[in-house]
Order: structure tokens, then sequence, then C-alpha cells
């Protein structure tokens, strides 16, 4: 046809609308093309802890040396930045796309939370809007190659839940949040049928705040009563994934921005959220096998070159150091993880104890892991920060002894005794 004919049809502007959207399509799809499993986190129900799970799975699959991207679609209350504490980064623009920020080597996030001007400022918008900004994080953020990503959706089954899984199509699969009791597990029945309705599959149900372990005595109390998340998943027809347990660091992990699992991977909390990462792990064949039976992290620290790995004990008079910033000394381990042998260990004289000089000082030294008797939070929290995975409630030992029970999996850890 002609320009002159084109241009004299009725039609020209519908077509010229539809051949937009064939592009913006195309895109989209091209985007979409590079993320290889898209997990999709939501929850029927308010409160019960969904965006930790989500940001706490995205963290734990970074470790496990998989490329990840975490997407906060909760428009009205973004709460992913103050978890990782990103909360005053901004992203940068690149090359007629928005950069993702970048948590750690294999973890990036987006979140409406890093684009509002003010922390305070209500968003006040309706579906369609809510539609485009969902679209533009997933077609105009430059993800990259990604073997995950994960997408923290606000409670219900509204326009963000909608939104995200009409975008990423039926590959994309649901972890559903619920906490035990009845309540909340009614409401969250509906997010079960939510995927029904929309062709995705449910990858599994996290029953979350199940029960409460005891620091002191390691007892578990069912707060919340318990059973009820795998109740759900039995009469739903889909799978259990685990229980999480309560524990007063998650919360404090969340109100600080470190990442609780990084920092606390011999909890029985971090162990539970691993085992859940477990599953998830098998879709992407990179499930480390473990000894039937025990709960082990999904990874140890990120090791130096060639699997060798740096731990860092604070020491007086020998043996460990149980208030962490009193420390005579630092001794400095090197171990090859595969054989799971000591190579060498020097003794270090550490800085004057300052806010912030220790998490620096041992980055400087090459640390990947910080065994302690007990460290405050803010303190786990600048380790984070640094790129250092932190170990409280080790026992009184040698640096020797300490460290070949980390590496056979037998160090026994207790309270932290330095927890302010």
């Amino acid at each position: 046809m002609s320009d002159k004919t084109c241009g004299s049809c009725s039609s020209q502007s519908g077509c010229q609308d539809n051949q937009q959207q064939q592009q913006n399509d195309e895109k989209l799809n091209q985007c979409l093309g590079r993320i290889k499993n898209k997990l999709v986190v939501m929850s029927g129900k308010g409160g019960v802890g969904k965006s930790s799970v989500a940001t706490n799975i995205a963290v734990g699959l970074s470790m496990a040396g998989q490329k990840v991207g975490l997407l906060d679609v909760d428009v009205h209350g973004p709460s992913v930045p103050r978890i990782l504490n990103l909360g005053d980064v901004k992203p940068e623009a690149g090359d007629g796309c928005l950069m993702p920020v970048r948590w750690s080597e294999n973890l990036s996030v987006m979140s409406l939370g890093f684009l509002l001007p003010n922390k305070e400022d209500s968003v006040i918008w309706r579906g369609p809007i809510k539609m485009s900004l969902i679209r533009q994080f997933l077609e105009e953020v430059a993800w990259g190659e990604l073997e995950y990503l994960v997408v923290d959706c606000p409670p219900g089954t509204g326009d963000e839940p909608i939104s995200v899984m009409q975008l990423l199509g039926n590959d994309a699969q649901a972890v559903i949040v619920t906490t035990p009791q009845v309540l909340a597990i009614d409401d969250v029945r509906r997010s079960v049928n939510f995927c029904t309705h929309t062709g995705n599959p449910v990858l599994g149900v996290v029953e979350n705040m199940s029960g409460f372990v005891c620091p002191h005595c390691q007892q578990t109390v069912d707060i919340f009563n318990t059973g009820g998340g795998e109740r759900l998943a039995a009469d739903c027809g889909v799978p259990f994934l685990g229980r999480i347990p309560l524990d007063p660091e998650m919360v404090r992990s969340g109100d600080m921005g470190y990442a609780y699992i990084k920092t606390h991977d011999h909890t029985p909390t971090a162990q539970a959220i691993n085992a859940i990462i477990k599953p998830i792990l098998n879709l992407s064949g990179t499930l480390q096998d473990n000894t039937a039976g025990e709960q082990k992290p999904v990874q140890t620290p990120a090791a130096g070159d060639n699997g060798h790995l740096r731990i860092a004990l604070p020491v007086a008079e020998g043996k460990l150091c149980m208030h962490f910033g009193h420390c005579q000394q630092f001794a400095m381990v090197s171990v090859d993880q595969e054989k799971q042998t000591i190579e060498s260990m020097d003794m270090l004289t550490p800085p004057p104890h300052e806010p912030g000089v220790l998490p620096q000082w041992l980055a400087e030294q090459n640390t990947n892991l910080v065994i302690a008797g007990g460290m405050g939070s803010r303190a786990q929290s600048l380790f984070t920060q640094n790129g250092i995975q932190v170990l409280t409630g080790a026992p009184a030992g040698t640096p020797e002894e300490l460290v070949q029970a980390y590496l056979s999996g037998s160090l026994a850890t207790g309270d932290n005794v330095c927890d302010h």
C-alpha cells in the first residue's frame, strides 16, 4: 500500500499503536529471555514477613554463586532498600537504561524506594500506572544475564501481582508465604487460587514465624501455632518448602539493614531458610549435596583465589576473646576449603578500636569470615557491607581448634555474648 493511501486510511493510528506495542513486547521478551528462573514471592496476607523471606532467599542464592536480581514491586510500601541498607542509594542511568543497585557481586536490586525524592512521600497511583512502572522495571533496567529474578510483591491479589504474572509469563513460579494461624491461612489460600487462574505454577509454600527458638535453652515454643502452612500446601496439592522459626535477630537485621542469612548462617532460622533455598537451587542444577538428615548452610563464605579462605578470630591470651572489640590480637587463619586443612596462621595486632575501623581493616586483610564469641548488630552490619561473613556464639578455644571444627561442620555455636 502506498504512503498516500496509508496516510488517508482511518485505521492509521491503530496500526501505529499496534506496531509500537509489538516493538515494546519484543523488547520485553528480549530482556526476559536473559533471565533463566523467575520467582514471585507473594502472600494473600500482610505482615507475614514476605519481604524478609524474599530478600533472604535472594541473598542466599547469590551466596551460592548465582547471579540474582531482586525486584521490589511494592509500590506503596517498598521495604527492600531498608532491609539491605540501601535506603540512601540512587540508581545510575546509562546507555538508555537504568542500572540496578549492586548489593554484592552477584546480587542487583531495584525498587521504587530508590526513586522517591522523599522517603516519606506517599504514592497514590491507580492500576495502569503501576503496570507501566513494573514493565519499565523489567525492560528498562539493565539486569543482564540472571540465573534468578526474585520479585517481592505486596500482599493480596491486586494490581501488582496481576501485572507481574502477566508480564513475566507462565514460566514464572510463585513462592507463597504464610504464618501458621488460621486467620492468615484463609487469606493466603487465595494466593494459591490466584496462581491457578493465572496459569503460573506454585513452587511451594513457606510457613514463616513458625515457632520461636529460645536463645537460652534452644527449645521451640509455638507462639502462633504451627503446621498451618504445611496443611495448606497439602490441601491445595502444592509443595511445602518448610518452616522458618522466629528469631529477634531477623527483626533487627531488617531494621538495621544487614542480611540475616549472611550474618547468622548457623542459627536454626538461617538453616531453615537454607533448606528452603535448596529446591530453588535445583531449578538451575546447582544444589549442593549435604549429609542426609542434616541442615547446613547452602554455601560457606566466598573463598579467595583457588578455593582458599581467610578467617579472622579475635584472640586474648591464646584463646577466642568473647567480646569482639576487646581483643589483644587477631588470629588470621588461611585454609584450603577443599582439603579442609589449615595452611597458615598469623597473629596481627588490630588498630585502636573505634566504630567502623575493624571492619575496614579486616577487609584490607582479605578476610572472608570472622568467627567471634559475640558482636553487636551494628558491627555485623558493617562487616556485611564490607563483604565479610560473621559467625557469632563460638565457644572459647584456640584458633586452630575453632577453625578445624568450622571446616568439619562440627563447630557448635551458642548465644551471641556481646549482643547490644
